[in-house]
This record gives C-alpha cells, structure tokens and sequence, in this order.
C-alpha cells in the first residue's frame, strides 16, 4: 500500500516500483538542492542512496537547506540527511562519504551507481562527475541555482554530457555564499531534479536525459530545450588533482598570498590571471602538462583558454577549494 498512488500511474506499476528498490542512486552534495531530492526519492521506493559531502551544517544554510534543524548546526551533513531519510523510508539504505568528490574518488563512486545526482555547488565537481559519467556510460542528473534562477538537466549515458551545453566556464564566479539565493527556488529545482531522475530510472518517454529546463522565478518564467544532437567538445580542460602534480608539469598558482601561504606545488610560479596573460608564459620543451591552479577553478579555466590560443599541449585544472582559517592570512 506505500506506493499505491505511484504504482496505479500506468508509467509505474510493479515493475516501475521495482527497478526503483533495485536503483543505486549517488548524491554529490548534501545541500539546498537535496533537501528536497533526497525525500522524494527515498519516498518514491529508492533502495539504496549514497550521499556524498564532507561539510556540517551552519546557521546561514537553514532558509534553503530544510532538512537540517538548528539544534543540527556543527553536525555533519551527510549524517543528519541520513538519520532523517531512514526514518522516512526503513527500506531505504543510505550510506555516507564524508569527502570532498574529486577526479580521484570519482570512479570508484560513479563504478557503483544507476544514476549519479549532482547537487555540489562547485564548478569541478560538475565537470568531474559530467566526464566520468561520460566514460561509464552513466546518467547524470545536474542542477545549480543562483539568485532567483537555476536549471536542471538530463547528461551522459544515451545524452550528450555536461560540456557539450556548457563547453565554457562563466566570466565570473558565484555562489549561494557570495551571491545569495531564495529558498523556494532552491526546493522548485530540486524538486523538478528528483522527477528527472526517477524519469530516467523508470526509462519514461521523452526522457529526461537530453533534456534541460530554466527557471527564471524572478519573472516567473520557466523554458526547455532538448540537446540530444549537441556535439561534445574536441578540447576541454580536465580537474585534477594536487596529488596528479608531477615534476615535468609546467604549474601556475593563481591564488594569492591573501587566499593561501601554501603554492598547490613548490615549483609553482604565482601569478594573477591578468599577469599570466600579461606574459604569455608557456611551457618549455621539456614541460609536457600545463597546470593551473585556483579555488573554485574558474580563474584556472581563463587563464588555460588564454594558454590554448597559443599553446596545443594538454592542460589540466586544480580547484582547491576552501583555503584552511590557519591559512589564509599572512602571520
């Protein structure tokens, strides 16, 4: 009787419910974008979720972030999301990693998932999911939200992946941190998230992967579009990461003294992005990677597109994320 409202649905039935049960779904980021995505889909019959996200909860996330409490401030996300769904669901088995996903983990995660949920608020985790759902053949379900707007879309496995939409990098950075965000279009998009991904479980008809809808709340406008003949691009900049560093890579630290003490490498040369285009710099004949590293990855991508005008060797991107309290100011 759980699933009888969905089961009488003829683009359900049992054996709909089933593939549910037996679906391995992993969740990258325990945030607004799953707060609503994980109940639906541990109350739709998902059997197993994996919930990936080193991060605990802060006073500032609770407006969008409403699976948390305030008594859950300083708790790990990953944790309280899983307390809450096993409550929801017995039948649901929830497991947690409290790491950051990165191009070294990201295999072995993908390896074991029917469906892979993006919800990290992060530029490189998006592209290292997007390429190793792409090499697994898996699909990948995407969401961002910003401000008043966001959008959802359906990549990889019978679609074209992530970069094929988004071959480039915005001009600027933004996050919910630095930009804000409304709750209410953190939950629509989430919610619109969660049907995408038991649409692409169930295998409904259109399906949501080559799919892509835009919110604009705002102005209270919606669109979509399918890309389904999008072609992937022939030279996009992969994420690595610190530990991939050999002593032949030509490495450029773009954070400042102000962000970190510490070059992502002790031969890494320190530069601004308009001081590396400034000078043009490029890797000597012996130097067969260039690496550039940056926080969020998106000073690395401007400064690796300006190196590809002139340059047609490999090129790789390190985004190192939150610099450390202890770290981030000179003694």
């Amino acid at each position: 009787m759980r699933y009888s409202r969905q089961t009488m649905l003829p683009d359900v039935g049992d054996a709909g419910q089933t593939a549910l049960a037996a679906a391995r779904v992993l969740v990258v980021g325990v945030g607004g974008l799953a707060a609503p995505v994980l109940p639906l889909l541990a109350g739709a019959g998902v059997g197993h979720l994996t919930l990936v996200d080193p991060d605990k909860v802060d006073l500032s996330n609770l407006h969008r972030q409403t699976l948390f409490r305030e008594a859950d401030v300083g708790r790990l996300k990953a944790d309280v999301a899983a307390t809450t769904i096993r409550a929801l669901n017995a039948d649901c088995d929830v497991q947690t990693v409290h790491s950051l996903l990165t191009s070294g983990n990201a295999r072995t995660l993908v390896s074991d998932a029917t469906l892979v949920l993006d919800c990290a608020d992060s530029f490189a985790a998006s592209y290292i999911l997007s390429d190793t759902c792409r090499d697994l053949n898996t699909p990948l379900i995407s969401a961002s939200v910003l401000g008043f707007g966001g959008y959802v879309g359906g990549f990889c496995a019978s679609a074209p992946s992530l970069r094929a939409v988004f071959p480039d990098l915005p001009d600027r950075a933004a996050t919910c941190a630095t930009a804000g965000v409304m709750g209410p279009v953190v939950g629509l998009v989430g919610a619109a998230q969660a049907q995408m991904a038991l649409g692409a479980i169930l295998g409904l008809d259109p399906s949501p992967l080559g799919q892509l809808m835009q919110f604009d709340m705002a102005g209270f406008r919606s669109s979509a579009f399918r890309f389904d003949g999008a072609p992937e691009p022939q030279a996009g900049f992969d994420f690595i990461e610190p530990a991939d560093l050999t002593e032949s890579d030509f490495v450029v630290e773009l954070r400042g003294l102000d962000e970190t003490l510490h070059p992502v490498a002790p031969t890494a040369m320190r530069l601004s992005v308009a001081d590396y285009k400034t000078h043009s710099l490029a890797p000597s004949t012996d130097q067969h990677r260039a690496v550039f590293a940056c926080k969020s990855g998106l000073r690395a991508w401007q400064a690796a597109s300006h190196l590809r005008t002139f340059w047609s060797g490999p090129i790789s991107l390190i985004a190192m994320g939150e610099t450390p309290e202890q770290e981030r100011h000179l003694p």
